[in-house]
């Protein structure tokens, strides 16, 4: 059996750091376009012209395959976003309910025992090697 994890806000810093990443490389893209798709041929014959012409060309099939890839990693940083909402929502609208059933079960137990039933206990004091309080 196949279990997936996503915290939110992983994820939702993720799709931050991919749009931070996916404007760097369409600066540098536009940067590029210019000196890279206008080149002037280096003398004034055939040969020259034609390579101009050719690395020319070829730029500007780059250009074209860069604002594609630029279009598809926005629409992949709109689905994280879009899924990092989802699962917040989605653990926002389930820890409510379990919340109060979880305090439901718990508070006859507290009451005779000082303890909860379930629980995952208290921390100890960070760095001192001290044992954490007792769990359900």
């Amino acid at each position: 059996m196949l279990f997936v994890i996503a915290a939110p806000d992983t994820v939702a810093t993720a799709a931050s750091d991919l749009a931070a990443v996916g404007s760097t490389i369409g600066a540098a893209n536009a940067a590029a376009a210019a000196p890279t798709t206008n080149l002037l041929a280096a003398a004034e014959d055939e040969v020259s012209a034609a390579i101009a012409a050719f690395f020319g060309a070829h730029a500007q099939s780059y250009q074209t395959l860069g604002a594609q890839a630029q279009a598809f990693h926005q629409q992949f940083v709109q689905a994280l976003n879009t899924g990092a909402a989802s699962y917040a929502g989605a653990e926002a609208a389930n820890v409510s309910p379990l919340q109060q059933l979880l305090n439901a079960i718990n508070a006859p137990v507290q009451n005779l025992t000082g303890r909860p039933l379930i629980g995952n206990g208290a921390n100890g004091a960070p760095g001192t090697g001290q044992n954490g309080g007792d769990a359900g």
